[in-house]
């Protein structure tokens, strides 16, 4: 399969050099991304000059693979750092992030930068600035988010790795809608700063989309740096090959039914069974248990947590603009966000951090009779381009928001995210505790479109993840995208 690690031995062997295969997916580029709208910018002149600098190239794990950013925190000195957002649509790194620099390290050539919505708000790509991001198995759907655009590169085969973050399940929720292996590693594992380290409070990190395992390993425990001031630090059984893990039966416990209490698609249950099956044809344990936390009250701390941040974004964006943000410099959701932010009390705001931290207590202690949780990665299929995702109604309430008390804007916020939430509300929880999951992709629905399922792990236990990703690899087959099945 020609996945990252394959181009990588072609490079390393000289089958092919750099400068050709960067020829090779930047024409593809070009003539896929009228229809798909993965890619936002194509900076080749910069990739061969990094290229030029590294020394030893064929002894990095990647040996000299390009690779897009996302057009969201991976920065990348002198190329534009939109976040999605009109009002920064001139805005320039003026540094690598450490993120970037981890992935050069390993022998990735950032070329390129991909769509995201504005600010990575939403579970699709669809920002203002730069259009909706379409799914390479039916351009009629979304690629999800908020790295859609990177999951559009990746499912077309225009690049076999890219970029991507999850701070709600912005890299799992988009590898379901686009039959890719999406990976969020533990909170700590993965190089922050040096301009941001906290990332929505942990809940947020960088990794990527692939489409093998051996990718997804290989990746993971290159990219593994933390430096020593970085506010979160993974625990030591996360820096370490846990081989004797990979020989072990597993104890799984399976949950189907929402979080939220909301209806799931019959695909996305079937996904799940079949894993469960799967998986007692393997010879390990795995028995359904009900979701263990209360799942509105936890994702309510999220968008707390969120319109919090986003207060504070904004008022270092004003400081550095030396004039207040006004509703028309952003999308109307965003400005929502940012209202409800702005009249969180501090109590609240520890409170749901307070949360956060029981809830992945609960969880720790489930990891200590399971080995993995399993679940959907998301409730659905891809949504339409063309499906509303809002009413009137919220947009009205929006338009008002800085009006109205915080009582009313918790209310606005909830319903605003209410119909998104119902299609994944799997994700966020891995996100708010800090512990590990991964999406594969192993099913397809009769209409044709892959739907994930979802293991999650304990801190650290990234090692049991990729041990499980492996065997439904190789035993039960990934549904990859079609440039991946071909000989």
């Amino acid at each position: 399969m020609k996945d990252g690690s394959y181009w990588a031995e072609k490079l390393r062997s000289k089958e092919i050099s750099f400068r050709e295969l960067l020829d090779s997916f930047e024409d593809k580029a070009r003539k896929q991304n009228p229809k798909l709208n993965a890619f936002v910018t194509m900076i080749g002149h910069d990739a061969i000059e990094e290229y030029q600098k590294l020394i030893d190239i064929g002894e990095r794990p990647f040996a000299g693979l390009p690779i897009p950013l996302k057009m969201l925190g991976q920065e990348k000195k002198g190329w534009l750092s939109t976040s999605g957002s009109k009002l920064l649509k001139e805005h320039r790194a003026s540094q690598n992030s450490n993120f970037t620099n981890q992935l050069i390290a390993n022998g990735l050539i950032p070329f390129a930068q991909t769509n995201s919505p504005e600010f990575g708000f939403k579970n699709i790509t669809d920002a203002e600035l730069y259009g909706p991001a379409k799914n390479p198995w039916n351009l009629d759907y979304y690629s999800g988010g908020s790295s859609g655009g990177a999951a559009s590169a990746v499912a077309a085969g225009i690049v076999p790795i890219a970029g991507a973050s999850d701070g709600g399940g912005s890299i799992r929720i988009p590898a379901s809608f686009c039959g890719l292996i999406g990976l969020k590693p533990t909170r700590g594992t993965m190089p922050v700063g040096p301009s941001g380290w906290r990332g929505w409070q942990g809940a947020a990190i960088d990794f990527a989309l692939t489409v093998s395992m051996r990718d997804t390993e290989k990746l993971f425990y290159g990219m593994r740096h933390i430096d020593s001031a970085a506010p979160y630090q993974a625990p030591e059984k996360a820096w370490q090959h846990n081989q004797a893990a990979k020989q072990k039966k597993l104890k799984v416990a399976v949950i189907i039914d929402s979080p939220i209490d909301s209806s799931i698609s019959p695909d996305a249950a079937s996904a799940v069974e079949m894993a469960h099956d799967f998986l007692l044809r393997e010879g390990h344990q795995a028995e359904i248990i009900s979701y263990p936390l209360n799942g509105r009250e936890l994702i309510s701390s999220y968008y707390l947590m969120n319109g919090a941040e986003t207060a504070a974004m904004f008022a270092g964006i004003q400081q550095a603009l030396k004039r207040p943000v006004e509703k028309n410099d952003m999308e109307l959701m965003t400005w929502g966000i940012y209202q409800y932010g702005k009249k969180i009390p501090a109590s609240q705001f520890i409170r749901a951090l307070n949360l956060w931290d029981h809830a992945a207590s609960v969880m720790e202690k489930l990891f200590t009779e399971y080995d993995l949780v399993l679940s959907p990665t998301t409730a659905t299929t891809a949504p339409k381009i063309a499906d509303d995702l809002q009413s009137p109604e919220i947009r009205d309430a929006l338009e008002v928001s800085a009006s109205l008390s915080e009582t009313e804007l918790t209310h606005v916020i909830e319903q605003m995210f209410d119909k998104s939430l119902k299609i994944t509300p799997y994700t966020q929880l891995a996100n708010l505790t800090g512990q590990p999951s991964i999406s594969l992709p192993t099913y397809v629905t009769e209409k044709g479109l892959p739907l994930g399922i979802q293991f999650m792990a304990a801190r650290g236990r990234e090692d049991l993840l990729l041990q499980v990703g492996k065997l439904f690899e190789e035993n039960y087959g990934f549904h990859l995208p079609e440039y991946y099945r071909q000989k």
